[in-house]
């Protein structure tokens, strides 16, 4: 089976649980949008079925559009890299997504699964017991962006300390974290106190002279 095989076979196989698919045409790269509900009945059916045979979950991520499109002029940007709603134009969809990426090593396929979810809470069923592979990407979501899986075995923090305010992937969460810490030679461990950076412009201000300007015509 090649990547147009499989377009035309996701439909039949997947039925409702399919919201869209797309081909990236020269890329052999398919997209799926898959309902929120239906998430592990679609992971075990493209594992079991001999058309498909995705034996393995490379990957797994959470997406967080609420900035998708924002130009920002003073760091050169023009919109998300590569965004179909880059220049402006903000993301259309729901703002928190998990995206799946399936191996099938035996027909020598890719497949991306992207998962939409609510604004305010986002969750979706765990898909452990698809993949186990999944459990630790969907910890990381969890710490990252606050996505609850729900069935998971083990739901805690995966990457962060276990006081950690927020999720530092949530493109509301500021730069300079929510507090800091340090080491208190006084009480001899390490303690939290409220963040002492002040805010700050995180990419320098370039001012270029014509090349006529200098000699050798290096740019200052």
């Amino acid at each position: 089976m090649n990547p147009d095989q499989l377009t035309d076979r996701l439909p039949s196989l997947l039925g409702d649980r399919l919201v869209s698919h797309a081909l990236a045409p020269g890329t052999g790269e398919i997209t799926c949008e898959i309902a929120p509900g239906h998430i592990v009945d679609a992971c075990r059916l493209l594992r079991d079925d001999p058309d498909t045979r995705f034996e393995t979950l490379t990957d797994l991520c959470g997406m967080d559009y609420s900035a998708w499109g924002a130009g920002d002029e003073t760091q050169g940007g023009t919109g998300s890299p590569g965004g179909p709603a880059g220049g402006g134009e903000a993301w259309p969809g729901s703002r928190f997504a998990v995206v799946y990426h399936l191996l099938s090593l035996r027909h020598n396929l890719r497949l991306r699964l992207r998962v939409p979810l609510d604004d305010d809470a986002p969750a979706v069923d765990s898909v452990v017991e698809v993949w186990p592979s999944a459990n630790w990407y969907e910890r990381e979501a969890f710490d990252l962006f606050g996505i609850i899986f729900n069935g998971h075995p083990d739901l805690r923090r995966l990457l962060t300390d276990y006081g950690f305010i927020g999720h530092p992937f949530r493109k509301d969460f500021p730069l300079t974290g929510q507090v800091e810490m340090r080491y208190d030679e006084e009480q001899g461990r390490v303690i939290y106190q409220p963040v002492t950076i002040e805010p700050r412009t995180l990419v320098p201000r370039t001012i270029s002279k014509p090349v006529g300007d200098n000699p050798g015509g290096v740019r200052d």
